[in-house]
């Protein structure tokens, strides 16, 4: 019987599966996991059967589930057989899922699907549609309590869909995965318009332009060793924090190249990528969502061996901007790290939120809100330091000692006002500026007059907003100090059920 379930769906479907460059379901676990550590639950479990045109039943029912080791540490997982009727969900195999959640969330290990499949299976009727709901359930209720990783490694369509956008982190595999509620064929009925699989729901299209897809892979054997990487970023649980991990790093190295890095012309770019990696050990950061809302960067590194989110404007795109796409990226990585007892690390450069209609009627109100409500609920140690432009609103938001930062430090190269300093001379020097004889000349001159009276940290620093004026060179080793003196912060908040964030 063993020997049947290790078969799934016959050689032939088998070869079939390789054939179209995809692992099988077995294959990816044994990749996935600690070499010999797999042990799985439900090999021979089968549906109820009896079921319109099904002819044969398959023991474990289309889905491998189980536990096993990610470098040492206990993960659950379930691998879904795309030779086994396509890999659709049916009752049987949506309660061996629903089991292992459960597992999952009992002992407080992480939680990985690997999705092939083509959806729910129609011959069961409503029951199938009943098992989605039970997983549904599953994930909101393991949501904040167990990391849980998506893998989607061909067809997710559909209601199936819903289950992988509920869990922390989506990985997508190029030209080989897809993901939409209503295929192609669908929108050619309803809308008139032809589209392919790949341009409706593709890996590209979900990790450039939807969001829904944090991380994007060539082929499954690079999705499966992203995963294992960023496991050894994340604690098991909420309860416990990330492990630590020494890469050998002195706690004191400074970068005199930092001194450098921010241009002398207050519109020039640069590259915030080099800024992060001189600071974290190693220089080795896991970015998130490297393809959506560029403008702004996050991701997980290390500083002293321990693990930090880090949120950072990116000047080198749309100059560090926020905008809807920037804001709710920024504000769903927050409320992850808050929740997994990761410490926050931003990095400043933005020169305010996104103007147009555009912007305005996409909601820029109440996007730009969920990162200043993310920030504001955290209660993780918050770290800031400004390297260049904080003005208006987004300086508050992008978490600024008065939404409840603990340590904010800005280079001598920061800029913190209510306006840049053009904006700021053309409404308070107006007069002035239209009655002079070279009104350009003039504009220049008040914008130079109010950088250098308002636009510097150390206005900040006097009201005690920033915390203290660092010489670039020196950040990493003063983040370090402060997260070790902020390791036992400890934050009470108002009793609730929960709050509620603008969504």
């Amino acid at each position: 019987m063993r020997d049947a379930a290790r078969m799934a769906g016959g050689s032939q479907k088998l070869m079939d599966q390789r054939a179209r460059g995809k692992l099988t379901a077995r294959e990816r676990v044994e990749l996935l996991l600690d070499e010999g550590s797999f042990e799985e639950f439900d090999m021979l479990k089968l549906g109820r059967g009896g079921h319109l045109g099904r002819e044969r039943e398959y023991l474990g029912d289309g889905v491998i589930t189980g536990h096993g080791m990610i470098d040492g540490r206990e993960v659950f997982l379930y691998s879904q057989d795309f030779t086994v009727v396509g890999g659709s969900l049916g009752e049987a195999h949506s309660e061996k899922i629903c089991k292992i959640m459960d597992q999952a969330v009992r002992v407080g290990a992480p939680f990985i699907g690997l999705n092939d499949s083509g959806g729910a299976r129609i011959q069961e009727g409503v029951d199938a549609l009943a098992a989605y709901g039970q997983i549904f359930n599953r994930n909101v209720m393991a949501s904040g309590v167990v990391p849980q990783i998506s893998c989607i490694m061909g067809p997710c369509a559909g209601g199936a869909v819903y289950s992988p956008s509920m869990t922390d982190f989506t990985f997508m595999v190029d030209k080989s995965s897809f993901m939409f509620v209503t295929g192609p064929n669908v929108v050619k009925t309803v809308i008139h318009k032809d589209i392919s699989f790949e341009e409706l729901g593709g890996a590209h299209s979900h990790a450039t332009k939807s969001g829904v897809a944090h991380f994007i892979v060539p082929n499954d054997i690079l999705c499966l060793r992203e995963v294992r990487r960023l496991i050894n970023y994340l604690p098991s649980n909420n309860r416990l924090k990330p492990p630590i991990l020494d890469l050998r790093d002195p706690l004191d190295r400074t970068d005199p190249a930092l001194d450098y890095l921010v241009p002398t012309s207050p519109n020039q770019p640069y590259d915030m990528r080099i800024l992060i990696n001189s600071i974290l050990d190693g220089a080795e950061f896991l970015e998130v969502h490297a393809h959506f809302a560029r403008n702004l960067i996050v991701g997980f590194g290390r500083l002293g061996g321990e693990t930090i989110g880090l949120v950072a404007n990116q000047p080198a795109v749309l100059a560090g901007v926020l905008d809807n796409n920037a804001s709710v990226k920024g504000a769903r990585f927050v409320r992850f790290c808050d929740a997994f007892n990761i410490p926050l690390i931003c990095l400043v450069d933005v020169p305010g939120f996104m103007p147009g209609p555009e912007q305005e009627h996409g909601g820029i109100i109440r996007h730009g809100a969920k990162l200043l409500y993310a920030f504001i609920e955290a209660t993780v140690p918050r770290i800031t330091v400004i390297v260049r432009k904080a003005y208006g609103g987004a300086y508050i938001v992008m978490n600024s000692k008065h939404i409840g930062s603990d340590v904010n430090y800005a280079w001598p190269t920061a800029e913190i006002a209510v306006l840049g300093p053009r904006g700021a001379a053309e409404v308070i020097y107006r007069k002035e500026i239209e009655t002079a004889s070279d009104p350009a000349a003039a504009l220049l001159e008040k914008e130079e007059v109010y950088r250098t009276t308002f636009a510097n940290p150390f206005l900040a620093a006097k009201r005690g907003y920033i915390d203290d004026v660092i010489f670039p060179s020196e950040t990493r080793k003063r983040l370090i100090r402060s997260l070790q003196f902020l390791e036992g912060k400890e934050s009470t908040r108002p009793t609730r059920k929960h709050g509620n964030i603008p969504l």
